[in-house]
């Protein structure tokens, strides 16, 4: 079994091309799975004893998990990764399963991603260099969060990017998750930000290195810069829901609220489904209305 989790794990990760994080996260929920059936059956299962499943047992592995505290996002998301693991295993291992296809996921209320405001952007992007001493260092953190707000980046491929990719031409090739890539538009005050940084930057940067590094001169983790949005949030009397992610979300807001198009927007996202954008559109209905008033001012 613990070959097969990690045949199953490397073929997230290769062939289906999770990232790092949720290849962990998969293993980590598969791993509870496995180890609740050894506690539930008083042995370890076999790939015949995970084929013969029930649904009570599988029932009985979320109420155990809902009595640990899991809440219904966490608990659908345990059981996609055990759906997840049955496809794997009917797909290249041959084992099927009846039960699981007529067992229901827990209800998960629907959640809107909270956008700063245009004001609250622009407030980080001009105070975040006061959290920070070193000149460099607040250049650094200062081009960070314009990219994630100018591009609408992830913070990860913000921070992936290495020196080669700059200079910035009019437009920037980013490879988002499961090695989708997509172009992004860069502005202006994007690329002069990132100048700052460079020129400021007391590391020599060659193309292959990390475009932004570290106060040892390694990439820099993401830790860094939520650390500096925590201390701005109190210096700016912002929610806790002011996060680097809270700026990409703020960019396709700002954008939809502006008359974007969604199909856009998505693009720009890098989302595969347009059902994840439409996520915004309850951000901001009334912007829709004016927007859809405007192109039928009839309706």
């Amino acid at each position: 079994m613990e070959q097969l989790t990690t045949r199953w794990c490397r073929y997230l990760s290769t062939e289906k091309r999770y990232s790092g994080h949720t290849v962990a996260a998969y293993s980590h929920d598969l791993r509870t799975f496995l180890g609740f059936l050894t506690e539930h059956f008083s042995e370890p299962p076999t790939i015949e004893s995970l084929a013969s499943l029930q649904i009570n047992d599988f029932r009985a592995f979320l109420a155990r998990r809902r009595r640990d505290g899991l809440s219904s996002r966490s608990l659908a998301r345990g059981l996609s990764t055990i759906r997840s693991f049955y496809r794997y295993l009917d797909r290249l291992e041959g084992v099927k399963n009846e039960a699981l296809p007529n067992l229901k996921s827990p209800k998960v209320g629907h959640s809107v991603p909270r956008a700063l405001s245009e004001q609250g952007a622009l407030d980080v992007i001009e105070s975040i260099s006061d959290v920070q001493a070193e000149p460099w260092i607040r250049a650094r953190d200062v081009a960070v969060v314009t990219l994630l707000y100018g591009c609408g980046l992830r913070i990860s491929e913000a921070l992936g990017l290495n020196r080669r990719q700059v200079p910035l031409d009019e437009t920037l090739v980013i490879r988002g998750k499961r090695g989708r890539e997509r172009v992004v538009p860069i502005l202006p005050a994007v690329r002069d930000a990132i100048d700052e940084y460079l020129r400021l930057c007391p590391y020599e940067l060659d193309a292959d290195r990390p475009l932004f590094v570290g106060k040892r001169g390694g990439r820099l983790y993401p830790k860094a810069i939520q650390s500096a949005m925590r201390a701005l949030r109190v210096q700016l009397g912002l929610p806790e829901s002011a996060t680097p992610h809270a700026l990409r979300h703020s960019f396709a807001t700002h954008l939809l609220a502006a008359g974007g198009d969604l199909r856009t927007i998505q693009e720009l996202l890098g989302h595969a489904d347009l059902s994840t954008t439409q996520h915004y559109t309850d951000v901001d209905a009334a912007a829709l209305m004016r927007v859809y008033k405007k192109a039928h001012p009839r309706a």
